[in-house]
């Protein structure tokens, strides 16, 4: 069996079948992932609808110091029970990954189990494939240190696979967010003017803002839920800033804060940090506009000049070539 996967492996024709058959998928999924991504707005909405709800019970039944509900739905029994056998908290768990989590938009602690679980699991499967592959499939020649390394290095890749997704996850989401939070502070702007209360005016905005971005209006949604239901106000808004991480979003929770405590006019306050996030957002486009000519130098060096040289000067060698 592993001869014949050897063979295959080193077979040209199959490789290039194989390579073809991944372009060909990648190629599909990137058309058709489009066409499927126009759900995902109501989804998320439905998500945050039923995370008020769930918020509102669990408030209801606090203040009537009832026994608390859950606040998410349980994880899979099968993760569960594999985090809690070998008990993964107490080996795996970071004090800052619960809330990284949140900052990525999974909450809850389902996304919590199966995150230890993939943690303990990734290292585990990147190990015994790179056991197989080095000991019995392409190291026959290789030495022993060479070996252990590749195996040293696959289990650590897969023990940190689990946080640098949960990085990127964070990334993206917060550039969503920071793209359309200067609009959002216009329109809450506008609406507090108008005469809406602060719980109106999220809740208008948070509908409004959905099409540009929908953690953005995600985040307002729950902000609202807990602005009707927390008996603190000021926890409201200390969650939003946690949940989204951004300075931007801390400077507006804070002046919200000071509004709510002192009394201080909101608007004016408001209309001044929606242009400073939009001057941030302005000035990082033009780092990331000045910084392009030094990144494409590599680039032209490598693949422009040696086409460009070929083109001027290949018809004279070969002219040169022929004479002789």
């Amino acid at each position: 069996m592993i001869d014949i996967l050897v063979a295959k492996l080193h077979d040209v024709r199959f490789m290039t079948m194989l390579l073809a058959f991944f372009a060909a998928s990648a190629t599909v999924y990137t058309l058709v992932m489009p066409l499927l991504a126009g759900g995902d707005l109501n989804k998320r909405m439905k998500a945050v609808a039923s995370e008020r709800e769930r918020l509102r019970q669990r408030e209801r039944e606090r203040l009537s110091k009832t026994e608390k509900v859950a606040l998410r739905q349980t994880p899979k029994q099968v993760v569960s029970r594999v985090v809690d056998d070998l008990n993964l908290t107490k080996w795996l768990a970071q004090e800052t990954a619960l809330e990284k989590l949140v900052m990525a938009g999974y909450r809850g602690h389902a996304p919590y189990v199966t995150f230890l679980f993939a943690r303990a699991v990734t290292p585990i499967v990147l190990l015994l494939g790179a056991i197989i592959y080095t000991f019995f499939i392409a190291g026959a020649n290789w030495s022993l240190t060479l070996k252990i390394g590749i195996c040293v290095g696959a289990a650590y890749a897969g023990l940190q696979a689990p946080m640098l997704f949960l990085k990127n996850a964070i990334s993206k989401r917060q550039l969503q967010i920071k793209r359309a939070f200067p609009d959002s502070l216009d329109l809450l702007l506008i609406c507090i003017e108008s005469g809406m209360s602060v719980e109106v005016a999220f809740r208008k905005v948070a509908n409004e803002i959905a099409g540009q971005s929908i953690a953005l209006s995600e985040e307002f949604a729950l902000t609202t839920a807990e602005l009707s239901y927390l008996q603190d106000r000021k926890s409201a808004y200390e969650n939003l800033a946690r949940r989204t991480g951004l300075e931007g979003v801390r400077s507006v929770c804070m002046a919200l804060q000071q509004s709510e405590r002192y009394g201080t006019p909101l608007g004016q306050s408001l209309r001044v940090m929606a242009q400073e996030n939009r001057d941030m957002r302005m000035n990082e486009a033009e780092k990331k506009a000045a910084a392009l000519p030094p990144k494409l130098t590599v680039p032209m060096i490598v693949f422009f000049l040696p086409c460009l040289f070929i083109v001027i000067l290949g018809p004279s060698y070969i002219k040169i070539a022929t004479m002789h």
